[in-house]
């Protein structure tokens, strides 16, 4: 998988150390990411994780296996995806590197398709109930379908296609930190209106209430603003 950078593509001396900051950014949260959400499940079982932390492998925890199974390949598939994304953005990889960007491009599609997958699988399981199963199905979806297309725009030697299509699916990718960010910032806000202490039964309240708003939060406004950044780069839109 290769891509080249159009003369509308290619950022200006006073953009660029902004995009270097965006990208560094985007970089770090995400292997923070991996590391916080990631990283537990290679190291503990979910039985384990249900009883120390709760959230999402509580829901998981007494799933049958297959449905486990699909969990964890979701899990660690899109951990996959989320490290490698950032390094195909890299216009000096692209350039010098071109087989190394290829060989790594096609680690993060195969990523991208395997967890979609099981994304769908666990969709109709998910703990935000009718909300989740329609928006986290439909970020599978799109997911699946964004990979696709940047796949064949690459195979069609469309690189400023496969570059528009690569932003929209990283941006997807990416829903993984915003879900984090929002579940958090969303179990804060409900601080104030606390009365008396934090329990245990407490804390789980205040995630579901939060986790409930993250379906659609977690990625409507990436794809959004992935949109905003193809068009601001001059590639192709849909």
């Amino acid at each position: 998988m290769t891509t080249t950078t159009s003369p509308a593509a290619a950022p200006s001396r006073t953009s660029a150390p902004r995009a270097r900051g965006g990208w560094l950014w985007i970089t770090l949260s995400s292997l923070a990411i991996v590391a916080f959400a990631v990283g537990p499940y290679l190291t503990s079982s979910l039985a384990q994780l249900a009883s120390s932390r709760g959230g999402l492998a509580d829901n998981y925890a007494h799933r049958p296996v297959p449905v486990q199974v699909a969990f964890y390949v979701h899990v660690l598939f899109g951990g996959i995806a989320l490290m490698v994304g950032p390094v195909q953005f890299l216009a000096r990889l692209r350039q010098r590197r071109p087989a190394l960007h290829q060989a790594t491009g096609r680690v993060y599609l195969i990523a991208v398709a395997v967890a979609g997958i099981a994304g769908l699988g666990i969709a109709p399981v998910n703990r935000a109930g009718f909300d989740g199963f329609f928006g986290f199905g439909t970020l599978a979806v799109l997911w699946l379908y964004t990979a696709l297309r940047a796949y064949r725009a690459a195979r069609g030697r469309d690189f400023a296609s496969h570059q528009a299509w690569m932003i929209r699916n990283f941006a997807l990718t990416y829903a993984a930190v915003t879900l984090r960010a929002w579940t958090g910032l969303l179990i804060v806000v409900q601080v104030p209106f606390l009365h008396g202490t934090v329990t245990p039964e407490v804390s789980s309240h205040m995630f579901a209430n939060a986790y409930w708003a993250v379906p659609f939060l977690c990625w409507v406004p990436n794809i959004v603003v992935a949109e905003w950044l193809v068009r601001r780069r001059g590639l192709p839109g849909i």
